[in-house]
């Protein structure tokens, strides 16, 4: 019997993030087409939501599902919201399994997507040695401690493998410093460039904030500010997405357990400490009409929004 492929995106007020995902899909559908079945759902904004790609996925006869997430950190998202959705999705039908795939995280693939985004960037710019250059990893922040480090690590491994005079990280939301005031900060050091690379796979709300404060400082300072453009597509992404559908299927897609404040007490976050898993997107889910809707008006993820998706 054939197996599915569940695409877990976030979801976004952005067309053209919703844009950008779909492109993803497509290319993982047509990469996994011989062995799965493959859908997408979105945990806000957007539709389908989970419940529908799930269902749909079901009356088409699929009965084991790989979710993998389309997320880059393992913050609330990846440790509560995306499994409390597939947990009670799966708690609907008695012979469906799901198991979720780990999210792309710190792997050689995605350092190695960093670097070519930041090659790709330095050889549009007149030639400057990597010493007088500033580093800035931006990731999307939370108020995960253990997400926020991963992206930490990656800062320093591009950091002492590239060269660079001085990097740190920021963060596009939630978790300190953000990014414009990640930006006053280096300005004070007086290094000549700064590159800025964001570490996310799309165009969205956030995405746009962050060039946003780097075209700011350029207008109001000497020295030059330089942001790259987001992962996008890129082969070596696709690579990491294989990665992790091989774990689920072998059942070694283990999160980090050791620093998480849902399983450890860590510093400064004990209240999280054994905290249930419940997710916090259920008011938002789907809430973006599409063109033959009324705003206001109430679709049930399981009810006409399955019926319109199979088309009865």
């Amino acid at each position: 019997m054939k197996e599915g492929i569940l695409l877990c995106g976030h979801g976004s007020r952005r067309e053209a993030a919703i844009t950008s995902f779909k492109r993803l899909v497509s290319i993982l559908k047509e990469r996994y087409e011989n062995d799965y079945e493959v859908d997408y759902g979105f945990l806000e904004f957007n539709h389908p939501t989970y419940e529908a790609a799930v269902e749909r996925m079901y009356l088409n006869g699929i009965r084991k599902i790989y979710a993998l997430p389309v997320i880059l950190f393992a913050g609330s998202h990846a440790k509560n919201d995306i499994p409390y959705e597939l947990n009670t999705i799966q708690s609907y039908h008695e012979d469906l399994t799901i198991a979720m795939g780990k999210h792309i995280g710190v792997n050689s693939f995605l350092l190695d997507l960093a670097v070519k985004r930041i090659e790709e960037t330095e050889a549009t710019l007149s030639k400057l040695d990597r010493k007088e250059t500033c580093l800035v990893v931006v990731g999307r922040g939370t108020t995960d401690p253990d997400a926020n480090s991963d992206v930490c690590k990656l800062t320093s491994m591009l950091w002492e493998g590239m060269g660079y005079g001085f990097a740190t990280t920021a963060y596009s939301g939630t978790a300190y410093p953000k990014v414009d005031e990640s930006l006053q900060m280096i300005e004070k050091l007086g290094f000549k460039r700064t590159i800025v690379i964001p570490f996310f796979f799309f165009t969205g709300v956030l995405l746009e904030r962050i060039y946003g404060h780097v075209t700011d400082i350029n207008t109001s300072s000497t020295l030059e500010y330089i942001y790259t453009d987001p992962f996008g597509t890129d082969e070596l992404l696709m690579k990491a997405f294989d990665e992790r559908l091989e774990e689920a299927k072998t059942g070694t897609a283990h999160m980090n357990c050791q620093l998480c404040k849902y399983r450890k007490q860590v510093v400064g976050f004990e209240q999280d400490y054994g905290k249930e898993q419940v997710g916090h997107h259920l008011n938002v889910k789907g809430i973006l009409f599409e063109e033959d809707e009324k705003p206001g008006e109430v679709k049930n993820s399981l009810g006409s929004k399955i019926k319109k998706v199979l088309g009865i």
